[in-house]
């Protein structure tokens, strides 16, 4: 780990209280001015679901084939998959955005700009607390009782959250200079949804993918996240168990986290300036 990304870390201790209140403050006024205000917050995810569940299982068909012999509505798999990625394209989109959004602050001399990347990510783990909470609940009532296993959603959601906030500090540094950023991160999580075995199954596609595309399709980081919560919720299955796959994904996480920190911190002067 190299100084800038501990002077990173420790600004992020140090200034824990001010992320926290912006955090919340960031999710409030996302809906101000709206009737249903944060409801809009959970009701656009829920809908999605609901027509990748109608799609899929309804006209489609769609069944998945377990490792293990547990038969399984498909809005169970469906969901315990989609969760993580609401979280991650909801971290990465409002991080990209970050010092555009604050530019009243990138431009004060006082204000620690660094903790703004931070401030959205946080932000955005309000809405992913209710759908995990929500999938619990959902595997519940439809007769799956909840376990230890659920407890590596802690384990993953944090996965997520480092590699969003590396990807942030990146993204959000180079869209200062180059606004075409943010709409390449949009057509790249529109990609990264379907690249992502998310509504498929990546053990049922064996036959029609060749072995150097499954090895590429592995190799995307949020297939460690998404394999990760359908083990946790279904396949019950500790995350140490797959000690390539962990140290693999730490690996690239700590990479993005270590190259987005360091873009952020040589382009940080030129931030007020272009702003």
């Amino acid at each position: 780990m190299n100084r800038k990304s501990k002077n990173i870390i420790l600004e992020i201790i140090e200034n824990r209280s001010m992320i926290k209140n912006l955090a919340k403050n960031d999710f409030k006024t996302k809906f101000a001015g709206a009737y249903l205000g944060i409801i809009w917050a959970f009701v656009q995810p829920v809908i999605t679901v609901l027509i990748y569940w109608f799609v899929f299982d309804k006209a489609i068909g769609m069944r998945v084939h377990l490792r293990t012999e547990l038969s399984l509505p498909y809005v169970l798999w469906l969901v315990s998959g989609i969760v993580p990625w609401f979280f991650f394209s909801d971290c990465v989109s409002a991080g990209t955005v970050a010092l555009v959004e604050y530019n009243y602050l990138v431009k004060k001399v006082v204000f620690n700009i660094d903790i703004l990347p931070v401030v959205k990510v946080i932000s955005s783990i309000f809405v992913h607390v209710f759908f995990v909470v929500f999938t619990i609940v959902l595997f519940f009532l439809m007769g799956y009782l909840p376990d230890l296993y659920v407890l590596q959603a802690v384990y993953y959601s944090f996965g997520v959250l480092i590699l969003a906030l590396g990807i942030a500090y990146l993204t959000s540094a180079v869209s200062v200079f180059f606004p075409d950023v943010r709409q390449m991160v949009g057509i790249a999580l529109q990609i990264g949804v379907w690249m992502t075995p998310i509504m498929w199954n990546l053990d049922d596609m064996k036959a029609k993918i060749p072995g150097p595309a499954m090895i590429i399709l592995k190799c995307n980081p949020l297939y460690y996240i998404v394999m990760g919560y359908r083990e946790s919720f279904i396949d019950k299955v500790w995350f140490w168990e797959h000690p390539g796959m962990t140290i693999y994904f730490w690996g690239f996480t700590l990479f993005m986290c270590l190259l987005g920190v360091t873009v952020f911190k040589r382009l940080k002067v030129h931030f007020a300036d272009v702003l």
